[in-house]
């Protein structure tokens, strides 16, 4: 009897253990092993074969979490709600508070309706000024110059230079400029400090600007109704600031033009620049030229003089022979369409130069100094010979001018 009673323990077990029974609030059904159609509460229970078409609805499952936590989440989600609210909230006002801050960004970087931005930190821009600046190569090949400091591009906006960018410091320092005529600028403002760690100057003014090189031919220049026929050629000058001095008194001498020979610095070197305090907006200048393209560029007929205060010509052994007298450089010379040419102090003037005043019937200018004095420089010479240059050009043509009037009033009593 015991060994019954436990085979019969042991059969109920495995009918539990498998589900042969199952059991759903007061119904019990013989089921099969099936699947689940839905994996979240099933809306309809399966029967077998012989009971099917009876439906019995399935149960409220109660839920084994207490009262009180189920009131706690609520109030939980409640709260997570209202944050969410009020975070959407927030950030709406946010953005629409940074939509009025950067419409203020807007209206401030302006100066008199011209709009300007402001150099990022790690903005290259002005870094890259350096390379304009130093490298003849790049500046030849990109077409642009760099100019630094409010006159110097104010004589080039106002010479009609095209002007690409501009840095500034200040809006105070932007505003010094024609701002009608930086309408197709880029204008940057950046920091005085990163304006004077790359600035070439001691006290810098705070703005620089890059142009397009200009054409000589294309600029408008100011000076151009006092100038006389007299045309400076510089032949060999390699000293920027000698170059530089030599072109500011070209301009202060009203020369017609400045031609530079292929030995010369660069025209738009930075301490040329300087030393030409604006020159190169007020008369035209001609850079790299060959001798041929020299002569294309002056007037026909026109007389060639060189000057000769250093015994240039006389001390080279190609121009001994050449036969071109000298003369004082307060005799008259001057009475007609004239060049001058001046060479630079250590290669002293070019072959060419000379074969040209012999071949003009120009003289050697002369220069005198007292014993026991070294030469005068290129750049005190060429002040010099142009200003006595300019002198007699002016007396000539008021002497030609006092006589056509002469020759007018007989013609007409």
């Amino acid at each position: 009897m015991a060994a019954y009673t436990r085979g019969m323990i042991c059969v109920i077990s495995m009918i539990e253990r498998h589900g042969f029974l199952t059991t759903r609030g007061c119904v019990t059904v013989e089921s099969k092993r099936y699947v689940r159609g839905l994996r979240r509460k099933p809306v309809r229970v399966l029967f077998p074969e012989n009971e099917t078409g009876k439906v019995v609805k399935a149960p409220q499952i109660q839920s084994d979490e207490p009262k009180i936590q189920r009131e706690t989440r609520g109030r939980i989600i409640s709260a997570a709600t209202e944050h969410h609210e009020e975070k959407n909230s927030v950030r709406t006002r946010t953005d629409a508070q940074s939509a009025t801050k950067h419409a203020f960004t807007v209206t401030k970087n302006e100066v008199d309706g011209l709009r300007y931005e402001r150099a990022s930190p790690g903005d290259k821009r002005l870094a890259r000024l350096v390379s304009v600046a130093r490298s003849r190569t790049f500046r030849d090949h990109q077409g642009k110059i760099l100019l630094e400091g409010r006159r110097l591009i104010c004589d080039a906006l106002d010479a009609g230079a095209k002007p690409q960018t501009v840095f500034f410091s200040t809006v105070d320092r932007l505003r010094e400029l024609p701002l009608d005529k930086l309408r197709r600028a880029t204008l940057v403002k950046v920091k005085f400090e990163d304006i004077k760690l790359w600035s070439d100057v001691v006290a810098p003014q705070g703005v620089i600007a890059i142009f397009s090189r200009p054409d000589p031919s294309q600029l408008n220049f100011a000076s151009k109704g006092h100038s006389v026929p007299l045309s400076l050629i510089c032949d060999n000058i390699r000293d920027p600031g000698n170059l530089g001095t030599m072109l500011r008194c070209a301009a202060a001498a009203g020369c017609h033009n400045v031609l530079l020979t292929k030995g010369c610095v660069d025209v738009w070197e930075p301490k040329v620049l300087r030393a030409a305090m604006g020159a190169h907006f007020r008369l035209p200048i001609y850079p790299s030229l060959d001798w041929d393209d020299v002569e294309n560029h002056l007037p026909k007929p026109v007389t060639v003089h060189v000057a000769d205060n250093y015994g240039w010509v006389s001390t080279r052994p190609n121009c001994k022979n050449m036969e071109v007298d000298t003369k004082l450089y307060y005799d008259s010379w001057a009475q007609s369409p004239t060049a001058l040419v001046i060479g630079g102090e250590t290669h002293g003037l070019s072959l060419e130069a000379v074969q040209l005043a012999e071949k003009t019937d120009g003289h050697r200018l002369f220069i005198p100094v007292v014993p026991d004095v070294d030469s005068l420089n290129s750049a005190m010479a060429a002040s010099i010979l142009l200003f006595e240059g300019r002198k007699q050009l002016l007396k000539l043509l008021q002497t030609s001018g006092k006589k056509r009037q002469c020759k007018a009033e007989r013609q007409f009593p």
